[in-house]
C-alpha cells in the first residue's frame, strides 16, 4: 500500500506541478490529498477527461513541465482523441502522466458497467502505445515521469483497488441546502404520472431511485438506470422522448454529469421535445466518488439551458420551492430544466440495484412498448 503523501511528494519531486482530472473512487484518497495540498491554481477538477488532457497540454506548452491527469478507466475513452491526435509523439509530442483507476480489473469483483472496461484497459493502452506500469510502489513513479519527459509522450500509471492508503478530505465541500438529493428525488418521484418514464444518471442517484421504487413497491420498469456512460443520460432521454411523444420523459441528472457534456443541452433544445423534462440535482460535488467539488454552484445551469434553447427553466432550493416547481411542470411544455439545489449527504447503507443492466433494459423496453 502506498501512502498518498509519499505518492504526491514523489510526483512533485519528479517535476509534476499541475494536477487535473475527473475524480474516481479508486483514486479518492489520492485526489483528496491533492485537493488539500496542491495550490488552488495547480489543481483543476476538469469537466471531463479529454478536457483534462487539454489542460495538461496547455500547461506543458506554457511551462515545459508535464502535468498529472487522473481518471477512472471508464473515462479513458474520452481521452483517446486528444491523446492520439494532440499529445502523441507523432503529432505534438507532449509529455504528461496519466493516473488511471482500474475498475473492473479481471478477477476482482466489481459492478457490471466496469467489467468490459476493466478487461480492455491495459489492451487499450497497448493499442495507443502508451507506456504504463501497474503501480505497486512509489519507487515506480519517478521513472514514469522521467520517461514522459525524456521521450516527450504520455505515460500511465494504472491503479488497482487498495493501492493507496486512507486519507480523509479536510477541505470538504459544503452548502446550506435543506434537503439531500435522496429527499429531493422522493419529491420528484411522488409527482410523476403513471405513464412517465425516467432516465437516471450514473452514481448514487440511480441507486437512490431504485431503492425508493422498492420501498414504494412500484417496480422498476419505468426507469432506465444509466449505471455507466457518465454525462449521456440527457441524450438517452432525448432519443426516447422523440420516439414516444405521448409520454413525459424525465432525465434525472447530477451536476458532475451535467457539466461533463453540456453541449448535449443544445442538441436537446434544437429538437424541442415537448415531453422532455430535465431535473438537475445539483449539490456541487462528485459525491459518488469521494466528494470532490464541482463547479455546480458557480455555474448558471438554468442560464445555460435557456441560452441553449430550452423553453422553460426553473430553480429551487427549499422543499416548498421544489413542490411549487414540480406543480408548475404540469403546466409547462418541454424542453424544461428544473435545477434542484441539494445538500451533500447520502446514506451509508445505500444499496445497489438487485437487477442487472440487461434485466433493467428489458423491463424498461417492455414498459415503453405499451404506448
Amino acid at each position: 500500500m502506498i501512502e498518498v503523501k509519499n505518492a504526491y511528494e514523489a510526483l512533485v519531486a519528479s517535476g509534476i506541478d499541475m494536477f487535473t482530472g475527473v475524480p474516481d473512487s479508486l483514486l479518492k484518497n489520492f485526489c483528496a490529498y491533492v485537493t488539500d495540498t496542491a495550490p488552488r491554481q495547480k489543481h483543476i477538477i476538469a469537466a471531463n477527461e479529454g478536457n483534462a488532457v487539454g489542460i495538461a497540454a496547455g500547461h506543458y506548452l506554457a511551462t515545459g513541465r508535464p502535468a498529472l491527469v487522473y481518471m477512472q478507466n471508464s473515462g479513458l475513452g474520452n481521452t483517446v482523441n486528444p491523446l492520439l491526435s494532440l499529445a502523441d509523439e507523432k503529432v505534438y509530442s507532449l509529455p504528461m502522466v496519466l493516473m488511471i483507476g482500474w475498475r473492473g480489473e479481471p478477477g476482482v469483483h466489481d459492478e457490471p458497467q466496469h467489467v468490459k472496461q476493466g478487461e480492455v484497459t491495459l489492451a487499450l493502452l497497448d493499442a495507443m502505445r502508451i507506456p504504463y506500469v501497474v503501480l505497486q510502489s512509489e519507487d515506480q513513479i519517478a521513472p514514469m515521469v522521467q520517461q514522459a519527459i525524456s521521450e516527450k509522450r504520455p505515460t500511465a500509471m494504472v491503479i488497482r483497488k487498495g493501492t493507496f492508503g486512507k486519507y480523509q478530505l479536510k477541505n470538504v465541500s459544503t452548502n446550506n441546502c435543506q434537503l439531500c438529493r435522496e429527499e429531493a428525488l422522493k419529491l420528484v418521484v411522488d409527482h410523476l404520472h403513471e405513464t412517465d418514464v425516467v432516465v437516471s444518471t450514473t452514481g448514487k442517484l440511480s441507486r437512490e431511485l431504485f431503492e425508493y421504487r422498492e420501498a414504494c413497491c412500484q417496480g422498476h420498469g419505468h426507469d432506465f438506470l444509466t449505471v455507466g456512460s457518465m454525462g449521456h443520460s440527457s441524450s438517452i432521454a432525448l432519443g426516447i422522448a422523440l420516439e414516444k411523444p405521448a409520454r413525459r420523459v424525465f432525465c434525472f441528472d447530477g451536476d458532475g454529469a451535467f457539466i461533463m457534456h453540456t453541449g448535449a443541452l443544445g442538441i436537446v433544445a434544437s429538437m424541442q421535445p415537448a415531453n422532455f423534462y430535465h431535473i438537475l440535482f445539483n449539490n456541487g460535488a462528485h459525491e459518488s466518488v469521494g466528494g470532490q467539488p464541482t463547479i455546480g454552484f458557480q455555474l448558471d445551469a438554468t442560464g445555460i439551458a435557456k441560452a441553449s434553447g430550452y423553453r422553460h427553466v426553473l430553480t429551487a432550493s427549499t422543499p416548498d420551492e421544489m413542490v411549487a416547481a414540480l406543480k408548475q411542470l404540469e403546466t409547462l411544455q418541454g424542453p424544461v430544466l428544473l435545477e434542484l439545489r441539494v445538500a451533500i449527504r447520502s446514506r451509508e447503507d445505500l444499496g445497489r440495484p438487485t437487477t442487472n443492466p440487461i434485466e433493467n433494459k428489458e423491463a424498461f423496453m417492455a414498459e415503453l412498448s405499451r404506448a
